[in-house]
């Protein structure tokens, strides 16, 4: 009976210790969510100034109400959201919180979960702005 009884409180003080770590891990996964798709996107950058450069000729030729310079306008807005987001990130999380896991305030985890949001719809716009700007060259 002891020893069922020792097995018992050994197994539950492991359950309560596992779940007091998920708990603690479960912050800086969020923040590797937001990093990872800061970094999916980040590259992609220098295909939207590339995309600009090529529509521009086509989009001075045709006019300021052209599907080029729409894709050009686009195109711009996509990479100042990202620079947007990256200015204010960086003005709510220090290095330690990004990189190292630090422990977040209850108020940095809800702006974790904004901040999520943000990205994600820089993301959306990253990519379809790239699409459509693509869609147009292969027509040409």
């Amino acid at each position: 009976m002891k020893n069922i009884l020792y097995t018992l409180t050994v197994a539950t003080l492991i359950t309560f210790t596992s779940c007091k770590e998920t708990k603690k891990t479960e912050e800086p996964s969020k923040m590797e969510n937001v990093m990872s798709i800061h970094d999916e996107v980040m590259p992609k950058m220098g295909t939207l100034g590339k995309l600009v450069g090529q529509l521009k000729p086509m989009a001075d030729s045709l006019g300021a109400e052209s599907v080029e310079a729409k894709a050009i306008k686009d195109l711009q807005e996509a990479n100042r959201s990202m620079m947007d987001w990256m200015q204010g990130f960086g003005d709510r999380f220090d290095s330690e919180e990004i990189m190292d896991g630090k422990e977040l305030s209850d108020e940095k985890k809800q702006w974790l979960k904004e901040e999520e949001e943000k990205v994600q719809q820089v993301k959306e716009n990253i990519n379809s702005s790239i699409e459509r700007a693509e869609e147009i060259l292969s027509k040409q």
